[in-house]
């Protein structure tokens, strides 16, 4: 099993959506977070005096899959998330050793 976690930008998140819906995936965390990367955040002008943005909002996806779709889903996340500015991202696919449905108490493949 991989979890599949990338970071977005905002705007990006429905057209994600629907790239992981078209391929079959059933569920994703989306979580608001901030942060900055190659950009260093950016300027600012409020009220007429110009300030810094150190940390820019940014949408964060988890999306849990199997080892055969990982690729897959991956791939969909940067189509759809790619607008090809500064500022489009990550994506980390990250092993999962074990994980459990709280529910019904399956675990592995069948809890994703």
């Amino acid at each position: 099993m991989k979890i599949i976690e990338a970071i977005i930008q905002p705007h990006r998140l429905e057209a994600v959506r629907d790239g992981l819906d078209r391929i079959g995936v059933d569920g994703m965390t989306v979580t608001e977070v901030r942060g900055f990367g190659r950009q260093k955040g950016h300027g600012e002008l409020y009220r007429g005096s110009e300030y810094a943005v150190s940390f820019v909002p940014k949408i964060k996806i988890e999306v849990l899959t199997t080892d055969a779709k990982a690729s897959q889903v991956a791939e969909a996340v940067k189509s759809a998330a790619r607008t090809g500015q500064i500022g489009d991202g990550k994506i980390c696919v990250v092993p999962v050793q074990d994980a459990l449905r709280i529910r019904t108490g399956e675990r592995g493949e069948q809890a994703v």
